[in-house]
């Protein structure tokens, strides 16, 4: 079904499904890429240099330690062949993708379940005494989709010591931890200074509004992988415009403060409006997206996405996601109108 199809007169479609931040696009990249249109006429590895020391001071990490990609997707791939993992675990529910890149690398994959009963929280004693040796890499994103839950650094920093002594690599996606209010304690990056066996890996789509741009990167130390990677990445796979758009979206703190903000807000006053309604539970959100349970016994994910639908209003029917069901729902946070709308919208029908 076309997005044209999903218009009705009175109603303007807005995509409560795709987690992107609800400013769009910083104007300070749309100007970049007018004022730098004629870079498409050359080889595209000369703005990397500035691109990676745009991320470098970013994330506060030298440059050398900086892993360019052509999307989240280009960054899974690229570590899964670097370690070629015969034997895998995620965390379920979970990002779809992982299983499917790591597959495709003929890796066996095994699930650590989080618990309904405990909120889709991460056990994290748990998840550590589940390991062995018989793996070679976990994937874990920080916040979790589409469970909305975050691990702080210093919990992390366990599990990435329980996965260096078994010798297990972890990656860790932070596609969405600039969404949270506490972004400073949640990411890993600074524990890629200590430990070679992790890699953090994030994407500028959803941040920034760019998924057009095609750009993510990562953040490793292992020097010998740097170098395997370096040697074997396909040169020239971002866009000349696509390093000039992230080298100036990453130094726009007006934009990454309203965002910020503006996110920080809409979550409070959704999660507050929904939560006098007995008959949806809300799994208190840290990301820029919420998911809940519906409770109603006749009441599906379905029925309440197409009733959504009928509004202009596309969210997440969960039920293909494993560790979930038909009966759970995502949506993510827009601007104060739209959220208004969506909330009163599910109201009505929960």
């Amino acid at each position: 079904m076309s997005k044209a199809t999903l218009r009705i007169e009175q109603y303007q479609t807005v995509h409560f499904d795709t987690n992107v931040n609800p400013l769009g696009t910083p104007d300070s990249v749309k100007r970049a890429i007018q004022e730098n249109i004629d870079a498409v006429v050359t080889y595209p590895d000369v703005y990397y240099d500035n691109l990676k020391k745009a991320i470098s001071e970013y994330v506060d990490v030298s440059d050398e330690n900086v892993v360019l990609g052509n999307g989240s997707s280009d960054i899974l791939r690229l570590f899964a062949a670097l370690v070629m993992p015969k034997k895998a675990l995620l965390l379920s529910p979970g990002p779809i993708e992982y299983e499917n890149v790591l597959k495709s690398y003929g890796s066996e994959v095994d699930f650590f379940d989080l618990n309904e009963e405990e909120d889709f929280e991460i056990d994290l004693a748990k998840l550590c005494h589940s390991i062995d040796s018989s793996y070679d890499m976990i994937i874990i994103s920080n916040p979790n989709n589409p469970s909305s839950k975050s691990i702080d650094r210093e919990n992390m920093e366990i599990l990435a010591k329980t996965c260096k002594e078994l010798d297990v690599f972890l990656l860790i996606d932070e596609m969405y931890v600039e969404f949270t209010d506490n972004e400073s304690e949640l990411t890993s990056i600074p524990l890629t200074k200590e430990y070679e066996n992790i890699a953090v890996m994030r994407s500028v789509s959803k941040f920034f509004a760019v998924p057009g741009i095609r750009l993510a990167y990562a953040v490793h130390s292992n020097p010998d992988n740097i170098e395997i990677i370096n040697i074997t990445s396909t040169k020239n796979n971002l866009a000349s415009l696509s390093a000039v758009a992230g080298t100036v979206m990453l130094s726009d703190r007006i934009f990454i403060e309203e965002s910020k903000s503006m996110i920080h807000t809409e979550r409070s006053l959704v999660y507050l409006a929904m939560s006098t309604c007995k008959t949806i539970k809300l799994y208190k959100p840290e990301a820029n997206f919420m998911l809940c349970k519906l409770l109603k016994d006749n009441i599906d994910a379905k029925a309440v996405a197409e009733h959504c639908r009928t509004r202009g209003i596309i969210i997440r029917d969960c039920s293909d996601i494993r560790g979930l069901g038909s009966n759970y729902i995502r949506f993510s946070f827009m601007k104060p109108k739209q959220n208004d709308l969506m909330v009163n919208t599910i109201l009505e029908i929960v």
